[in-house]
């Protein structure tokens, strides 16, 4: 099976990398798209370290990007399919980074965007520890009525979509919320007002106080 690569950055502090977060980025991108948030966040948590692995395929839509699995106008039967697909790249890059850093899923953050948020929750939620959190910007739960035999873990997890958003309507984020909660997973969410298919200031400032939280880091004098 092919190995992922992309950027990475950090820590902020140097010196070893006390926590993981992985990002992956949505379709058509890769992995610089997503790692563009490292810098920002990274001053907050100095032990941080951030990987972006590009998707495992070139880009139907685009050719310059990449894709974790072809899309059809989100029909559910071709997503469910296609997170099953990616999702052993996923967990292998898990894994060998982890390992690589000997740290292990407490001290890990999944952060996913569009399409690279039905692969974190796809991911997150059916590794046998929990990790530390998943964070999902525009993005949905595939499968959602398999959820229940599949579960294997209940890690935190924060949901963030805008309410312009063109691409991905913000009502999946909704119905996604609803089903983890349903399932016992502890789940935050918010839409952001006048937003579309991005991240905004609000919804960054939301995804830094949820990894602080995850990883159990003080909060930024100013920020209690």
């Amino acid at each position: 099976m092919k190995k992922l690569e992309g950027p990475s950055h950090g820590p902020h502090g140097g010196g070893k990398p006390g926590h993981l977060v992985v990002l992956l980025h949505g379709y058509g991108a890769d992995g610089n798209d997503l790692i563009g948030l490292a810098p920002v966040l990274a001053p907050l948590m100095p032990d941080v370290v951030f990987h972006a692995p590009n998707a495992p395929y070139p880009c139907e839509g685009n050719p310059f990007g990449y894709q974790w699995f072809g899309i059809s106008r989100l029909d559910p039967k071709i997503t469910a399919e296609g997170v099953r697909s990616a999702a052993p790249f996923v967990d292998s890059f898990l894994d060998d980074t982890m390992a690589q850093y000997g740290l292990d899923e407490s001290k890990t953050v999944l952060i996913g965007f569009s399409q690279g948020t039905m692969m974190s929750l796809h991911v997150g939620l059916r590794r046998e520890k929990p990790l530390a959190g998943i964070i999902g910007f525009s993005g949905l739960l595939a499968a959602p009525e398999a959820l229940g035999k599949e579960i294997k873990s209940r890690p935190p997890v924060l949901l963030l979509h805008g309410d312009s958003d063109e691409m991905i309507p913000p009502m999946m984020t909704e119905r996604a919320a609803e089903v983890l909660r349903q399932h016992g997973v502890p789940t935050r969410m918010h839409i952001a007002q006048g937003v579309g298919h991005g991240i905004d200031q609000t919804g960054l400032s939301h995804a830094a106080r949820f990894l602080l939280e995850a990883f159990k880091l003080p909060m930024p004098q100013g920020n209690q």
